[in-house]
């Protein structure tokens, strides 16, 4: 398991780069979120929808594909018609779409959140100095995330804020994080 994880640093470390232009890109995104309140309300939610759609539609694609290959196929199948059901019924219904967009954001921002806090302790095992600061993002990210999840009425209501704040700190977590690979690199 060690090997594998020290590969993976290993190619991260290769394309250290990729976190990087990731980080510009959330940023980028967490300024026009803050730009445009209302259309980022509504196209988060149209955005929500839409990837439960073509989430289902890959995953019946998936498993019917690899049906010879995995024993379990059917619950991928049966995943991928919940999302295709539940993605088309959420286009159908954009108000649905738009009351469990809370619900999709916070769990979203607590996995990416949880992935960071994972990455700085990597980073940690790999004797990187400053790996307390990666750790601390995404342990803010993982309170807002909380937040978000606890009381979605407010989180409804103030989902701009917090999308705009979670993707503009993931993003300075990827940059952050690539500088870190570079300099770990060299």
């Amino acid at each position: 398991m060690e090997n594998q994880v020290n590969n993976t640093m290993k190619n991260r470390v290769k394309y250290w780069y990729l976190p990087l232009l990731l980080g510009i890109v959330f940023i980028m995104m967490g300024i026009w979120v803050f730009r445009t309140p209302v259309a980022s309300y509504i196209t988060l939610a149209l955005l929500f929808a839409f990837t439960f759609l073509v989430t289902g539609i890959i995953e019946i694609i998936s498993a019917i594909a690899n049906r010879k290959e995995l024993d379990n196929w059917g619950w991928s199948l049966t995943g991928g018609i919940i999302d295709l059901v539940l993605g088309v019924l959420l286009i159908a219904t954009p108000g649905m779409s738009m009351v469990m967009l809370p619900f999709y954001i916070g769990f979203g921002i607590l996995f990416r959140s949880m992935m960071a806090v994972g990455w700085a302790l990597e980073m940690r095992k790999q004797k990187v100095i400053d790996w307390v600061n990666l750790l601390a993002v995404g342990i803010i990210g993982i309170i807002f995330a909380f937040i978000m999840l606890w009381n979605p009425v407010f989180a409804g209501m103030t989902i701009v804020f917090y999308t705009g704040f979670a993707f503009i700190m993931v993003g300075i977590f990827q940059v952050y994080f690539s500088f870190r690979l570079k300099k770990l690199r060299q």
